[in-house]
Order: structure tokens, then C-alpha cells, then sequence
């Protein structure tokens, strides 16, 4: 399938072929789905911990005597029952990543683009070259209308144009290798440029 590509000024650069085995498929939600939920678990710390009952700090005395109180028997002051005590069950430090096979994840990838395209979300520049500058940069991507975009670029990102896209707020830059699920479907408007077409096509194929 053809597909219009565009300068950064705006100005036509002529049209580009893209994949139907890649860009051409309907999107399925539960696809991307599993593979969002496998990135995030992924990305999560899984740092959280709470103390048990052999982790607070209290003496090991017993509390009171055993019998003869009219209350129940208690030995511990850490005891989960009593105010300040260890947590019974609670969170440990462990890892959230799951297992998710390589063949899956680029089908993912595919169904993210093709959801893209589908939408009309897609935009394919001719290169992301600048000159380093943000405010020409912020200029052009003002006047193209990108709102939140994500700029995919070959295997290396222009060194002036991802210095220029640094501070320029909801405009993210990565190389063809970094792209994922998650960022493509959390943008507004995904830009490739002609070297990332070429280079996803020949990671997906």
C-alpha cells in the first residue's frame, strides 16, 4: 500500500510503499492488550516490602502471663492483631515479568502500526534532520499539528534533532529498535521516517 510522505516544513516528499503483512492488518484489541500488560509488568519495580511479625521492633517477652487474666493468651506484642504489628502476607520485593514469546511480541508491534495507520494516526517524513534549534523545531511541529507525537527514526536518531526535541514538551524521539507498543499507542500521532519504515519492516518481516 502507498502512503503520502511529508517534509518537516510541511512540503510533499513524495509517497512511500508499506507492508500489508505489517501495516495492513485490523487491530485487535486483546493482542495489544497482553503485550501492553507484559511491558508495564516489565518496567514495574516490584520494591515494595512490609514487615512481618519477626521483622518488627518489639521485645520477644511474653506480653503477659498466660493464664489467670480473663483475656485471651498472647505472647507477642508483634502479633498482626495489635497496633503496630508485622503485616501477615504482605508484600515482599519480587519481580512482575511474565513470560511473553518473541513471535507475540512482534505481532503486537504490527497490530500497534496497522492500528495506527487505521486511524489516521500515521505520518511518514522524509527524515528528522534539524539543526538543532527547539524553537524553529517547536514551530514545525506546531504548524503540522502534532500534539503528542512519537517520532521513530532508523537505526540512529539525528544527534540536532533529538537535542532540539528535548525539551519540547509530549514530542518523544527513538531509534527503530526502541519502538514499542506502549509509546505507539500512548501518542497522538505516530512519525516514521522513511529509514524506520524500511527498518521495521525488515526487524517484523
Amino acid at each position: 500500500m502507498k502512503a503520502d510522505a511529508i517534509k518537516l516544513d510541511g512540503g510533499s516528499a513524495g509517497s512511500v510503499d508499506l507492508d500489508e503483512t505489517i501495516f495492513g492488518l485490523e487491530p485487535r484489541t486483546d493482542i495489544l492488550h497482553r503485550v501492553v500488560r507484559w511491558q508495564r509488568a516489565r518496567a514495574q519495580q516490584g520494591t515494595h516490602s512490609t514487615l512481618g511479625r519477626s521483622e518488627v521492633s518489639y521485645s520477644t517477652k511474653k506480653i503477659y502471663r498466660q493464664k489467670g487474666t480473663g483475656g485471651a493468651r498472647h505472647g507477642s506484642k508483634g502479633a498482626p492483631i495489635f497496633r503496630h504489628g508485622g503485616t501477615y502476607k504482605g508484600p515482599t520485593p519480587r519481580s512482575h515479568e511474565h513470560e511473553l514469546t518473541k513471535k507475540f511480541r512482534k505481532l503486537g508491534l504490527k497490530h500497534a502500526l496497522s492500528a495506527k495507520l487505521k486511524a489516521g494516526e500515521l505520518v511518514v517524513i522524509e527524515t528528522a534532520e534539524t539543526e538543532g534549534k527547539t524553537s524553529a523545531l517547536a514551530k514545525q511541529v506546531a504548524s503540522l499539528g502534532w500534539k503528542r507525537a512519537l517520532v521513530i527514526d532508523g537505526a540512529q536518531v539525528n544527534e540536532g534533532f533529538a537535542q532540539a526535541a528535548r525539551n519540547i514538551a509530549n514530542l518523544d524521539v527513538l531509534p527503530s529498535m526502541g519502538a514499542n507498543v506502549y509509546d505507539i499507542l500512548r501518542s497522538d500521532t505516530l512519525v516514521l521516517t522513511k529509514a524506520a519504515v524500511e527498518a521495521l519492516e525488515a526487524r517484523l518481516k
